[in-house]
């Protein structure tokens, strides 16, 4: 029997490039979806879309049949750990050998940090549960300037409650194509990738290498974590996942996301992407 490999979160930012990747290696995949409309991005040959609910682990069996491998993300909502715990029991009950789970940078049980916490549990989870497993660690993602995609537009200045804190922020598609080679390759078992890009930056300087790739100025302007949390709630997000990102941000702040990790290097031996590639590459994205 030809056995696959699940990608869950298939649709956001990292499972995207992930499953774009596998399918162009002639990889069987199959894409969990919760969304069929939005599943339209991952209609590559190769790709199986399921429908997978996270809280109701009858889909979850369904989507783990004849499944070898598996990529595991959910959001970061206080239903996180309570779901990944659940796949991990589906997964084993469904014989999957091997797990890539996406975590966090710092990942730690005594976290002041909620998602660091829960990351950590699950992560303790899957050590226990006899499956194989790849853990990838990147820190704060390049793509996240994204979610400011509207001010750079509108006001050319972007805010948030960092002060002048460095960050090694990665690329996804660097994530991307670690998670990949862990999916499809032996020789990462029980291997804990930190992911990293090339150098820390402070958002200032990531505002100013922004300009240049955008040939107009850029601002950063730092708020209070008050400020930036009503910001949050104003946008839509839940109470639990914007106090979550007010405890990252005051992470970052403390420097504690500073740190370059050779990870992406150990893992498929190329040089993380810088944030000027990155920059110019999604220049067309913010005006």
């Amino acid at each position: 029997m030809n056995r696959k490999i699940l990608v869950t979160g298939a649709t956001g930012s990292n499972g995207t490039e992930i499953v774009k990747r596998l399918a162009a290696k002639n990889v069987q995949v199959r894409a969990m979806v919760r969304d069929f409309d939005r599943a339209k991005k991952i209609a590559f040959p190769n790709v199986e879309v399921v429908e997978g609910n996270f809280d109701r682990p009858e889909t979850l069996l369904e989507a783990l049949a004849e499944v070898d491998r598996a990529f595991l993300l959910t959001n970061s909502t206080e239903r996180a750990e309570a779901q990944q715990l659940a796949f991990i029991d589906a997964a084993r009950q469904n014989g999957v050998k091997h797990i890539v789970k996406l975590s966090q940078f710092a990942a730690d049980a005594h976290s002041p940090v909620r998602f660091l916490r829960y990351h950590a549990a699950v992560e303790a989870a899957i050590q226990g549960s006899g499956m194989t497993y790849t853990f990838l660690r990147p820190n704060l993602f390049m793509q996240g300037l994204l979610n400011f995609q509207s001010t750079i537009t509108s006001q050319n200045a972007f805010y948030a409650a960092i002060s002048d804190a460095k960050v090694s922020v990665v690329d996804v598609r660097d994530i991307a194509d670690v998670a990949v080679v862990a999916l499809t390759e032996t020789g990462h078992e029980g291997k804990i990738y930190n992911l990293t890009g090339p150098q820390a930056l402070t958002h200032a300087e990531m505002a100013e290498q922004l300009s240049a790739a955008l040939n107009r100025q850029i601002a950063f302007v730092d708020i209070p974590s008050e400020v930036m949390r009503d910001q949050l709630l104003n946008i839509g997000m839940p109470p639990w996942q914007a106090d979550g990102v007010i405890e990252d941000y005051a992470h970052y702040r403390r420097n504690e996301a500073a740190a370059v990790s050779s990870g992406i290097q150990d893992a498929i031996g190329k040089e993380p992407r810088s944030f000027n590639t990155f920059a110019c590459d999604y220049a067309a994205m913010f005006g």
